[in-house]
């Protein structure tokens, strides 16, 4: 049987670095306020000339060096984003076109905060049925762009960057399961209602959250996957080393590890210094645990993430 593991990560945050004091400057907030209430305290901003595609070159350019990998070896790019370059073509396209090896498949998944899970199962997918030996799942995001920065509710939560992994082809196995969920009837809590339509924008272009029913919803449902998720791979949760979940806020964190049974230091969490990245959050959390020799070749770990849709999901795999 071939299995699909993960070869290598990486990851890229841009330069800027906005801190809440001087988000304060900008909205009625206060750095108290916005610790206490999400456990952030700053966010990286792309810089005006930097697209999506740009930082998920960045990220897959660092990926590909940490598997040992040409880039020539890809045969499948997928990148997770609600922020793509424009409408059409595809954001992968475009980084296919950057990084210089055309003639791969490329195509972008949109399933907001949840999109690089769906990415890496839809990766894994396509490996075990021989589709394709070498992928980049890329999960790259520039949220701040669809941010109301009038808004506190939602302006101090979100932060961009991109975050990256080669998964390939292997006789030993990598990732041991996944499983994703959907439930469009509570697309109203967590959306960007807007469209374009005859040359204009119709509808709001900004981010909208609900948070209360959006927290609710999260702590529930990503309690549950995580549950169905190792019961159908046939592990206890005990046998889980590390959990490197959407960094969306820290009480929903602290909620999925309380439930898994896991003390927070075995729980990667970037969401201090990056903000809610949405689709990047994942890929930069597990990269920054390999790079820092926190996530070790053969340990077991799970991923998982919900966004808008809404949308949820896990992966469960043998690092």
């Amino acid at each position: 049987m071939t299995y699909s593991r993960i070869l290598g990560t990486g990851s890229y945050l841009p330069d800027h670095i906005l801190t809440n004091a001087e988000l304060a400057e900008r909205v009625e907030t206060s750095d108290d306020w916005i610790v206490s209430r999400t456990g952030i305290r700053q966010r990286h901003i792309a810089d005006d000339a930097e697209k999506t595609s740009d930082l998920a070159v960045r990220a897959a350019e660092v990926a590909l060096a940490n598997a040992g990998l040409d880039k020539s070896a890809v045969d499948m790019i997928i990148v997770a984003t609600t922020t793509p370059d424009m409408v059409f073509p595809s954001t992968a396209c475009i980084v296919q076109e950057k990084l210089g090896i055309p003639g791969c498949a490329a195509f972008d998944v949109q399933a907001v905060c949840a999109g690089f899970v769906y990415a890496l199962a839809t990766a894994n997918g396509h490996i075990k049925t021989g589709l394709a030996k070498t992928v980049l799942v890329i999960g790259a995001e520039t949220l701040t762009r669809i941010v109301d920065w009038e808004d506190r509710r939602t302006c101090v939560l979100f932060g961009d960057g991109a975050g990256a992994v080669v998964l390939g082809a292997s006789d030993e196995a990598g990732v041991l399961h996944a499983k994703l969920a959907a439930d469009g009837r509570h697309q109203h809590i967590l959306n960007t209602p807007a469209q374009i339509v005859g040359g204009k924008i119709e509808g709001i272009p900004y981010l909208h959250m609900d948070g209360p029913a959006v927290f609710k919803f999260a702590v529930k449902a990503l309690a549950d996957i995580a549950e169905k998720t190792l019961a159908e791979a046939g592990l206890d949760k005990s046998e889980v080393d590390w959990l490197v979940p959407h960094q969306a806020n820290l009480r929903i964190i602290e909620s999925t590890a309380k439930h898994l049974g896991l003390p927070m230091e075995r729980v990667v969490v970037t969401l201090p210094e990056q903000g809610n990245t949405s689709a990047a959050s994942i890929p930069l959390a597990l990269d920054a645990a390999v790079q820092d020799g926190r996530i070790q070749r053969g340990q077991t770990v799970l991923l998982e993430g919900i966004g808008g849709g809404m949308t949820w999901g896990a992966v469960l795999l043998r690092f």
